[in-house]
């Protein structure tokens, strides 16, 4: 069945509103007495029929409601620092096609690109990527996109493991943690073009967080975050 994301719950009732409207009407040619699955964005799936479609609202009666299962019993954020100009859209749509749970923008020092004061457009157009994004892979949850934070602010603390992808680190390999035990609340930081100053890992390893190896292989930034995510959730869900 055809599946669409709305906040807009009350007890057995449903309505989406917005560009899905016309989805629903004109391309899918739904009409009253049709099914379809209501995502509430935060985990839960309902099989829902159609009640009425009017110009600024679908209605929908809702029953059968049970915790989608697309989602990961591991959370992983992504922190992300700046790339260059196009690549945070694709970053961001394909980690939330993976299973990303977030996705925190970072500034570090090496970022090419300095956010002009109008980042927080930017923003807004990367979480309607992450919806189009989680709509087309049928996830349960809607995955946030942050607004953009320097680098020492990043919350090493809120995490049960923060691990830097870092290619001079010569010991440890994102393998050996992950054996090791990371918990269920994983944060995954991934430096800019030009890598990661020796500073800021310094600074990072004082405040808990792990470097490890991707492998012998030098990954572009927008290559790192997808395949550190798949790798995590590969081991940790099966």
């Amino acid at each position: 069945m055809n599946r669409f994301f709305t906040d807009r719950i009350q007890g057995n009732t449903a309505e989406i509103a917005g560009e899905d409207i016309r989805h629903i009407e004109k391309v899918l040619r739904l009409r009253a007495g049709d099914r379809i699955v209501v995502c509430d964005g935060a985990g839960t799936d309902y099989t829902a029929e159609i009640s009425s479609i009017c110009p600024d609202r679908v209605t929908c009666a809702l029953s059968d409601a049970r915790a989608s299962d697309t989602e990961s019993a591991v959370r992983v954020t992504l922190l992300q620092a700046v790339p260059k100009s196009g690549k945070m859209e694709t970053i961001v749509q394909k980690c939330v096609e993976l299973g990303v749970y977030a996705v925190q923008p970072v500034l570090t020092a090496r970022c090419v690109p300095l956010p002009s004061r109008d980042y927080e457009k930017k923003r807004v157009r990367y979480q309607r990527v992450a919806l189009e994004a989680a709509k087309q892979s049928r996830r349960g949850i809607i995955p946030a996109v942050g607004s953009l934070i320097p680098l020492d602010a990043v919350d090493v603390s809120r995490f049960d493991s923060l691990i830097v992808a870092y290619e001079q680190e010569k010991e440890t390999t994102l393998k050996q943690v992950l054996k090791e035990g990371v918990g269920r609340e994983i944060g995954i930081l991934i430096g800019p073009e030009g890598g990661f100053e020796e500073d800021e890992i310094s600074r990072l390893r004082e405040r808990g967080s792990r470097t490890v190896s991707l492998g012998t292989r030098i990954l572009r930034t927008e290559t790192a975050g997808m395949a550190m995510l798949a790798q995590i959730l590969y081991e940790l869900e099966s």
